[in-house]
């Protein structure tokens, strides 16, 4: 399919709200779909920096004795349960994580691919999938040690940024990050090449693209969040939007 978002030239000094991801429509090419998923291990391994959130941030809240909970909030394919399940695995860490998704496609595809990735490793305890949103939670008073979400900012409005923000709050007994992309054009225009080796089949290309120009930059993101949140810098291209209930608050961060 060509990809329509690189004939022009986009605009970084705003967010393209305007802008949707095929994958997010109803009634896109249900193949190209599973390939984005099915892709989505590689590109998040590559990309995202959860092996570095992980270390840094998860794994020094484990205590003796006690399971840490976790909840993934908008998990997609999976992918990131799967690698923190395997990392927590490796660190004797007892790691009981929950994946959240409204979208019945993304649980349906996250579910068989666990359940043949858990054949294939039956020591470990698979993450648990379920069809519901952060809002549901809240109302069901679900409570967990660690929030986290990958790539899920950017999807929202400003109004629902701020009601996943409030939802963390409620949901999160010690420590939240939302790891999502940053706008800018060096970031843009490194994608458009980089990923091409992946993208044959997949919506990977055109809906990263659309999902660069639909991102925050940090100051609009600290703006949303308000008092108690921290915008971190992450990976290639990535910011946290993180609040940690064990730290002193750092208000200052990159623009």
């Amino acid at each position: 399919m060509p990809d329509v978002v690189t004939r022009a030239r986009p605009d970084f000094s705003r967010r393209d709200a305007e802008l949707r991801e095929l994958m997010d429509d109803p009634d896109c090419d249900p193949g190209a779909l599973r390939r984005t998923y099915a892709r989505f291990d590689v590109v998040n391994s590559l990309l995202a920096g959860w092996s570095t959130t992980y270390r840094r941030r998860i794994l020094p809240l484990a205590g003796p004795g006690r399971p840490l909970t976790l909840l993934d909030v908008g998990s997609g394919g999976g992918d990131i349960p799967r690698a923190l399940a395997r990392w927590a695995h490796r660190d004797g860490l007892d790691l009981r994580i929950t994946g959240v998704d409204p979208d019945a496609r993304a649980l349906e595809w996250a579910a068989a691919r666990t359940a043949r990735w858990s054949v294939r490793r039956p020591h470990l305890a698979p993450p648990v999938f379920r069809r519901t949103t952060s809002r549901e939670l809240v109302a069901a008073g679900e409570t967990f040690d660690v929030v986290i979400s990958n790539h899920l900012l950017h999807h929202l409005d400003p109004e629902h940024v701020q009601e996943l923000v409030a939802d963390s709050e409620r949901l999160a007994r010690r420590l939240v990050v939302h790891n999502d992309l940053v706008r800018s054009p060096g970031a843009y225009r490194l994608y458009s090449v980089g990923v091409l080796p992946l993208t044959p089949g997949s919506f990977l290309r055109t809906d990263g693209l659309r999902s660069l120009r639909r991102a925050y930059v940090p100051h609009e993101l600290r703006a949303l969040a308000g008092p108690g949140w921290a915008v971190r810098p992450g990976t290639f291209a990535h910011q946290q939007l993180v609040r940690d209930r064990s730290l002193p608050v750092q208000t200052h961060g990159p623009r």
